[in-house]
């Protein structure tokens, strides 16, 4: 499919009663005063304080990611909210993070070993449709945790108009070491089935649902390409699972922007990465440079290699 979106809603029962590996990494909600410690034994300590009180997580037992595999689960935390026996006398061997740029980052320190981890805590369950967050578990922030050593993962994001220029879409390829990352499973609502799939969310900014940034939807990317190619269409937020305000059933979007932000979680316990991109006006076939930029993009799909993207040029 051209668009799959995937509702909050769908994802946090998922979340909640499968244990996914999408929630892998997450630690918590809604952290304050994070502070992040490692040791060379592949350890970390975060100290924060939240639901009225301090907290203690070790962390231990992976790094980085396996590529997707049928045979071998994908490699995952241990957690430990005790702290551990002698969490007080954490031997600490963080030092000035020097790595590559991420988002939403609230802790992050590199080892003598050259390996790194890092706590982003982000607002990972907003409603889809650009609707504001109406109850405390749609307005949550999610702190989660990565450790890893060597590249980490690349997601590349461009628009370009579709069905002879009616629509706009926004359409890219996520990849860890040069190898695309994707699932082999989702639900009817696109939720991710398997440890290996991973959700990419798409916000707006300054759209029809308002100014600022909203998020707009999220989807898998494909298996076996790594491409994603999501369509700007009006959407009824009464079906699909659309988690959506009580008398709130009008067609909503499409969430057109001045500019939009990817953020894609990480495959394994790598960390979440992200990418920022312009928006595009109306196509008018008459203009060259509008015939000349929807070639070049189609050209980069094309270079992709996802025949299901390629539909509608």
């Amino acid at each position: 499919m051209r668009c799959l979106g995937v509702t909050t809603a769908a994802v946090l029962v998922a979340l909640a009663l499968s244990g996914n590996a999408l929630a892998s990494q997450l630690v918590d909600r809604n952290a304050t005063g994070v502070k992040l410690e490692a040791n060379t034994n592949g350890k970390a300590l975060l100290v924060y304080h939240a639901h009225g009180a301090s907290r203690h997580v070790l962390v231990w037992g992976a790094m980085n990611a396996l590529f997707p595999s049928t045979s071998e689960p994908q490699v995952k935390f241990k957690l430990d909210y005790s702290g551990g026996p002698n969490w007080q006398g954490f031997t600490n061997m963080c030092r000035p993070y020097d790595g590559p740029a991420l988002p939403d980052v609230v802790a992050a320190c590199k080892l003598p070993d050259g390996s790194y981890w890092a706590a982003q805590q982000w607002a990972q369950p907003l409603p889809d449709l650009g609707f504001v967050p109406w109850n405390a578990t749609l307005s949550a922030k999610w702190l989660e945790i990565s450790h890893w050593q060597g590249p980490i993962p690349t997601l590349s994001a461009y628009t370009d108009w579709v069905w002879s220029g009616r629509f706009q879409e926004a359409f890219g390829v996520y990849t860890y070491a040069g190898k695309p990352v994707h699932g082999f499973g989702t639900s009817r609502y696109g939720v991710p089935t398997d440890g290996y799939g991973r959700l990419i969310f798409l916000d707006t900014f300054d759209s029809p649902y308002g100014s600022g940034w909203r998020r707009e939807n999220s989807f898998v990317p494909h298996n076996p390409t790594g491409a994603f190619c999501y369509g700007f269409y009006k959407f009824d937020p009464t079906k699909g699972g659309y988690r959506h305000p009580a008398g709130e059933t009008a067609a909503r979007g499409p969430g057109l922007g001045t500019r939009y932000r990817l953020i894609a979680v990480g495959p394994g316990v790598e960390p979440n990465v992200a990418t920022e991109i312009g928006g595009l006006h109306p196509y008018d076939p008459s203009n060259p440079a509008d015939v000349t930029y929807e070639q070049q993009q189609v050209s980069i799909l094309k270079t992709i290699g996802d025949k299901s993207c390629v539909a509608g040029h």
